[in-house]
């Protein structure tokens, strides 16, 4: 296997293992099921610092479409925190807050017709914004130059979404940046609690409205809460100007001068929908005032970006409701 970047492979391909093995989630015994399909992984690195961890099928099918799936990670966690773990002592809790990994095997069993592979990015900073501040000069060239190396290696017609969570939002705005219009072959664009860098002035909403209008295979999704009021040690967390409940009232400000936008709420969950239904804003009211940043992902949130507005949409999960994806947890 050759490739312009040093890599280390990670893992060999196991089959899909017809025992079910038994791991711990809290005080629950879970069934841990067979992954849906058997999977390998590699890793490298690009300069200036940024890991890149894919998880692909051992086996993919060529009769399927390929469908890569970046994910931008949220400041402060490793490739490992993200993709998750069941907690054993002694094990960080950061392991137990987002569970991409399970929650891309859940994706992999609905969208059983697709080959679907992960892209984990992560900066040496574990930030994207630190990374892109010590980059300032050159970074939407450098994500660019990242985006490019993993889809020119993939098939025709492979699909490419974008997912951020937290601080990951960076490098989305960031590959906003790097383009004068969004690629087509990109068919999602899903800010997780991160678009707190969202700036007009940069031409965010005006590229992605476009986008949107190029073609009715591309989606946009935003999840926010509000995050005005929430306090942390005694203090409140989010200054007068921030937080994404704000940024998320910026993007809908510019969206409602391009487009009609209608909005409906569902117990706690506020939703405005544009496009017919292929742009969403989905904010959680947050009555209760609690801290729900890395909740929004864990809730079933990175599931419901890839398949709101398929046939799967809510099928075998809720969005802000139990997870849907124990099963597919890795642990002791």
């Amino acid at each position: 296997m050759t490739h312009p970047f040093r890599r280390t492979l990670l893992l060999a391909a196991v089959a899909a293992a017809a025992v079910i093995l038994t791991s711990c989630s809290g005080p629950e015994q879970v069934q841990r099921a067979p992954n849906p399909v058997p999977e390998m992984t590699y890793e490298f690195t690009m300069d200036p610092g940024v890991r890149i961890h894919v998880n692909r099928p051992t086996f993919p099918d060529p009769d399927k479409r390929t469908l890569v799936l970046f994910y931008a990670l949220p400041n402060g966690n490793t490739i490992e925190m993200t993709i998750g773990r069941h907690l054993s002592e002694g094990l960080d809790w950061h392991y137990n807050i987002q569970h991409i990994g399970a929650q891309v095997r859940f994706l992999r069993n609905e969208l059983s017709d697709r080959n679907i592979t992960v892209v984990y990015l992560e900066t040496e900073q574990r930030s994207w914004p630190a990374w892109r501040k010590a980059n300032a000069e050159n970074n939407a060239f450098l994500i660019r130059r990242i985006f490019r190396t993993i889809a020119d290696q993939q098939p025709p017609g492979t699909e490419f979404q974008l997912a951020g969570h937290s601080g990951g939002g960076s490098f989305l705005n960031g590959f906003l940046n790097a383009y004068d219009s969004v690629p087509a072959e990109v068919s999602r664009i899903s800010y997780l609690d991160a678009n707190y860098s969202y700036d007009d002035s940069l031409g965010h909403g005006r590229k992605l409205v476009q986008w949107l209008r190029a073609d009715t295979a591309h989606k946009l999704s935003v999840f926010a809460y509000d995050d005005r009021e929430i306090v942390l040690n005694g203090k409140k967390v989010i200054g007068p100007d921030g937080g994404t409940f704000r940024a998320t009232r910026r993007m809908l400000e510019y969206f409602r001068d391009q487009t009609d936008i209608r909005s409906f709420q569902d117990s706690t969950i506020l939703q405005y929908v544009a496009y017919n239904g292929r742009s969403r804003f989905i904010v959680h009211t947050n009555p209760e005032n609690r801290i729900l940043h890395t909740v929004l992902v864990e809730t079933n949130g990175y599931i419901h970006s890839v398949l709101f507005q398929t046939p799967y949409e809510e099928r075998n999960y809720r969005f802000s409701g139990p997870r849907a994806y124990n099963q597919y947890i890795d642990g002791p």
